[in-house]
């Protein structure tokens, strides 16, 4: 089984690195479980799962003519097989966005998982691609308006390119939030997943290089986190035929 799933957010900061990674750690619990930084161009997964010196990483798979294998660029880390990306202004100049889909055509055959994390914006081929690679799209959003509105416009732009949602995660909650989180149930195409609160636990986090859930796994944002993974509801699917899917996916032109 395999099931590819983009967390995406339509702008920065809203912890989406950070959701990927204790999404895939909760999930990690029932199934294997590879995430991958698709955010070829901002880059910071690394430095949240302890890999900011990994010698390989997904930029070397993007170029053309490297005899680099992917499994090169796959680490174990805290229960999770982890595809970080690299930095390097050169490394992003270097990768070609469309070399993605075979990576992520290999990466399927043997896991039950895929997290994407993708760009924050869609202003690139290499920003909107692992949104039309997946199956269904997280969208992670801060509880305002204004932020609602991006979700939907990334919500928007996978649809049109078959990509079904899986829900909203509110992330970075200060209150509630009850009046956000019921216009999100109203125009987004799956549910509310959770509500994660601002939590000092989140940045000691990123400061140590550790996900949420191995630094803190009792807080309160943890607890909440794995309450998002569980309403995913991860479907069966061949990983043979994904594999073959990603291989064939129209690489699109940005919006």
């Amino acid at each position: 089984m395999v099931e590819a799933f983009a967390v995406a957010s339509g702008k920065g900061g809203t912890g989406k690195t950070t959701s990927t990674l204790a999404l895939g750690m909760a999930l990690a619990a029932d199934h294997d479980v590879t995430v991958v930084d698709a955010d070829t161009g901002m880059a910071n997964l690394l430095f949240h799962a302890g890999l900011d010196d990994a010698a390989v990483t997904l930029h070397d798979l993007l170029v053309e003519g490297t005899a680099t294998g992917v499994s090169e660029a796959v680490y174990e880390r805290f229960g999770l097989s982890v595809v970080p990306c690299g930095t390097s202004l050169a490394g992003f100049e270097a990768a070609e966005p469309e070399r993605l889909r075979d990576v992520v055509a290999e990466l399927a055959r043997d896991t039950d998982v895929l997290l994407l994390d993708s760009p924050a914006a869609l202003g690139s081929k290499s920003a909107v691609l692992p949104v039309v690679l997946a199956d269904r799209v997280a969208v992670v959003v801060e509880p305002t308006i204004p932020a609602l509105s991006d979700g939907l416009k990334v919500q928007e732009y996978a649809r049109s390119y078959g990509t079904e949602t899986a829900g909203v995660l509110f992330n970075k909650v200060r209150d509630e939030a009850d009046d956000v989180a019921a216009q999100a149930e109203r125009h987004f195409g799956g549910p509310v997943l959770a509500n994660v609160p601002e939590s000092d636990d989140v940045r000691a986090a990123r400061r140590a290089g550790k996900p949420l859930l191995a630094h803190a796994p009792e807080s309160e944002a943890a607890a909440r986190f794995r309450r998002a993974a569980d309403r995913l509801d991860v479907r069966d699917g061949d990983g043979d035929a994904v594999a073959d899917r990603f291989r064939s996916a129209v690489v699109p032109d940005t919006p």
